[in-house]
């Protein structure tokens, strides 16, 4: 068994949505904020990407769902009207 760069960088997105997950249960973050959505986007596409390599059926679906529930949730939150900015002078 070997461990190389994509394993490394799957084990730190790994551990970027366990911290992600850890903030929103202690509620330090809330799950429709920006940086939610948007780390736990990060870390299921490089952890797709180091599936890309050693590939999984079943990590890959999980993963690929992750990443489209993370994408609509950022599209989600940047559509509110509240993170919309206004131009008039």
């Amino acid at each position: 068994m070997s461990y190389d760069f994509f394993d490394f960088l799957g084990n730190i997105c790994v551990l970027l949505i366990l911290i992600m997950y850890l903030a929103l249960q202690t509620e330090k973050i809330t799950s429709t904020s920006i940086m939610y959505s948007l780390l736990n986007a990060v870390g299921a596409l490089f952890i797709l990407g180091s599936l890309c390599i050693k590939f999984n059926l079943l990590a890959f679906f999980i993963e690929l769902f992750w990443l489209n529930i993370s994408i609509y949730g950022l599209y989600k939150n940047l559509r509110k009207p509240s993170n919309i900015i206004n131009f008039d002078i």
